[in-house]
């Protein structure tokens, strides 16, 4: 072989050695997620540590936490926009996760084109504070800078979804001729998770 091919073959071999290790590498950073069910609306995490491990702390370096399932999620914001057709009203169904994730937007039809972010802002409004934005609302009188957080809207229609207490979810509905019906809305949803 000449200095050339040498140069080629070499170089090809420690790409091809080099992609190999970043693929393992890829491949091992994140473990697959766990298969929703569809017969249980949360499911808690399976991370679990070992009181006597190596990690200098153990299990309290580490914390698990419940998350609603994307067939649980899809489950109340179908309920959350039946409720509302029953009322004759377009409007548009966001859940997000405990970080504010979205996890199902439903458009019904005839839904104004600025209801599809109201509902997402208000979902996060909700589980970011677990409260319903009725609530939230009110506390504007005595602070009325929470408005200027990035993503949230203080208006009637978004509700928390909790796990003992804690959010897990939030449900926004927007679109309804007032915060009211829109927060009722987001409670059938809410609602259809107890079922």
């Amino acid at each position: 072989m000449n200095t050339r091919t040498r140069l080629l073959t070499g170089a090809a071999l420690a790409v091809a050695l080099g992609a190999g290790t970043f693929g393992a590498v890829s491949a091992n950073a994140s473990p697959a997620p766990a298969p929703a069910t569809a017969a249980a609306p949360a499911h808690k995490s399976d991370d679990k540590s070992d009181d006597k491990g190596d990690d200098k702390g153990g299990a309290k370096n580490f914390t698990t936490s419940t998350h609603l399932t994307i067939d649980a999620a899809t489950r109340a914001a179908q309920a959350a926009l039946q409720a509302a057709e029953k009322e004759n009203q377009k409007v548009t169904v966001a859940v997000v996760d405990r970080n504010g994730n979205t996890l199902v937007t439903l458009r019904g039809d005839g839904a104004g084109p600025q209801s599809y972010e109201s509902a997402q802002r208000k979902a996060f409004t909700a589980v970011s504070w677990n409260a319903p934005t009725s609530v939230l609302a009110g506390r504007l009188a005595q602070t009325p800078n929470l408005k200027d957080i990035p993503g949230t809207l203080f208006l009637g229609g978004g509700t928390p979804v909790q796990a003992k207490g804690a959010p897990v979810a939030g449900i926004g509905v927007a679109g309804a001729p007032s915060g009211e019906l829109d927060e009722k809305f987001a409670k059938a949803g809410a609602d259809a998770l107890d079922k």
